[in-house]
């Protein structure tokens, strides 16, 4: 039973990781990855799709994403769409290639990004420490229910707090890496 709640309390911080994880590759630095125009989407016969579903998106250079589009007749659809999104992108159409280009940030911006990077560690480990919370309240019930004892309690409990520990210093770690690539100029 200890062990049940043990995994099903790293499963869950495991996946808080992946969602903070994502979030922040959503947050721009000053070089270009495909995934930012993941959240870009344009009408496709009648439904709503991202970008990479009608067109190639790939990396021309460190500053520039090239998307592709399968038809031709999608250029001016994806690149209206890219250059509406609330990225700040300027799109420029090259015959079938779209170039997208990264602007710079400014010293401003970067410290503002900075304060969402903070505000999205901040809430990852707000649920890491909510699913520690809610695992030593299992723990506690099975112990009233006297399914364990106080022995096993505590030692779950230590077991439970070293997870914690473990995905809050990963949380700390991608932070840490996340702040470096926003102040790289």
């Amino acid at each position: 039973m200890i062990n049940e709640i043990q995994h099903t309390a790293e499963t869950k911080m495991q996946k808080s990781l992946e969602v903070l994880r994502d979030n922040l590759s959503k947050v721009r630095t000053g070089r270009a990855h495909t995934g930012i125009l993941d959240q870009v989407e344009v009408e496709y016969y009648g439904s709503m799709v991202s970008v990479s579903q009608v067109a190639s998106v790939t990396l021309l250079d460190a500053r520039t994403i090239g998307v592709k589009p399968y038809e031709s007749k999608m250029a001016a659809v994806i690149e209206k769409a890219i250059r509406n999104s609330n990225l700040g992108l300027n799109p420029a159409a090259m015959g079938d290639l779209i170039r997208v280009p990264m602007p710079m940030l400014t010293e401003e911006r970067r410290k503002d990004l900075i304060k969402v990077v903070r505000g999205e560690v901040e809430d990852g480990r707000v649920v890491v420490r909510n699913v520690r919370r809610d695992a030593n309240n299992d723990l506690k019930r099975l112990l009233k229910d006297k399914e364990i004892s106080e022995d096993e309690a505590h030692r779950g409990e230590e077991g439970i707090q070293k997870l914690t520990d473990k995905y809050i210093a990963e949380i700390d770690k991608m932070l840490a890496t996340k702040e470096a690539d926003l102040m790289a100029i």
